[in-house]
């Protein structure tokens, strides 16, 4: 039966690591690697790592670690994929339930998976009904239902919006795509450290790649700076004074003390109704 098959010996098994699969697991951080590589030390290693064959599909840093210190681990044969599209779904979404993902990590992964969608959708679909024109229809739609029922076909998964995949609001996902379109990799491994911020990283990802390397060879206050500038920039200039406007574009004499003389007496205006309001308050105080 398709699914989960343990294997307790695996001594002289093979295992495979594809770097189109291990691109889907971000890099351990220097202290999550310690952390993980004193519990592999203490403990061993608890859980199975998952293959496909002799693929390697989950548990990359624990082998990893096991391999360089000669501890013992177990596997555990996933066979119910059809071909490596369905494979990396699988990864994707495996990723995406763990709650130690960052926002970052799941708008990417999510994309990912968007990207893998799409092209399923555009593949032309394999016929799973090869019975003769003469057979039972009946049986030949069983048949049919069946092998549906049991293959998890990439072409019949739904496709949904990235922000509902990812679990985050739409417009981080925007910030993120452009991240990923547009940002040199040294920002990208900024934002993955949490040195800069989602929208930060996607303001500066707006800006030449030489600038974006600098920004990042700055440290987090030069980052803070260029996002700051690109967002000053890109803000719309704020309203100024028609009058003042007019006055600087003629650079008249008589305009600036006719401006002058105008504003004196808007000021006057002011204060005088200012003196009145505060008599009838005086007024109406005494008489209470």
């Amino acid at each position: 039966m398709p699914g989960f098959q343990a294997i307790p010996q695996l001594t002289a098994m093979r295992i495979t690591i594809k770097e189109e699969l291990r691109q889907f697991i971000d890099p351990l951080t220097d202290s999550e690697r310690s952390l993980l590589e004193r519990s592999l030390l203490a403990e061993g290693c608890r859980d199975p790592l998952v293959l496909w064959g002799e693929i390697l599909i989950d548990g990359h840093n624990r082998y990893e670690l096991c391999q360089k210190h000669g501890i013992a681990f177990n596997t555990v044969q996933n066979d119910r994929f059809q071909g490596i599209e369905q494979v990396m779904l699988w990864m994707i979404d495996n990723q995406l339930s763990r709650r130690s993902v960052t926002d970052f990590q799941r708008g990417m992964l999510a994309l990912r998976k968007k990207e893998l969608l799409a092209a399923a959708e555009q593949a032309e679909p394999v016929p799973v009904n090869d019975a003769k024109p003469d057979a039972n229809p009946d049986a030949a739609a069983d048949a049919s239902t069946e092998s549906a029922a049991s293959v998890p076909v990439v072409s019949r998964v739904k496709r949904k919006e990235v922000a509902e995949i990812a679990g985050v609001s739409s417009h981080k996902i925007a910030q993120i795509e452009k991240i990923q379109k547009t940002a040199t990799p040294e920002l990208i491994d900024a934002v993955r450290a949490g040195t800069i911020s989602i929208g930060a990283a996607a303001a500066v990802a707006s800006l030449p790649e030489e600038k974006q390397v600098a920004a990042v060879a700055g440290g987090r206050k030069e980052l803070r700076q260029a996002a700051k500038e690109v967002r000053e920039a890109k803000a719309p200039p704020k309203p100024a004074n028609p009058a003042v406007e007019q006055v600087a574009a003629s650079d008249d004499l008589a305009a600036l003390k006719a401006l002058n003389a105008s504003l004196q007496a808007e000021n006057h205006a002011l204060r005088e109704k200012l003196a009145a309001l505060t008599a009838e308050l005086e007024q109406a105080r005494r008489a209470a």
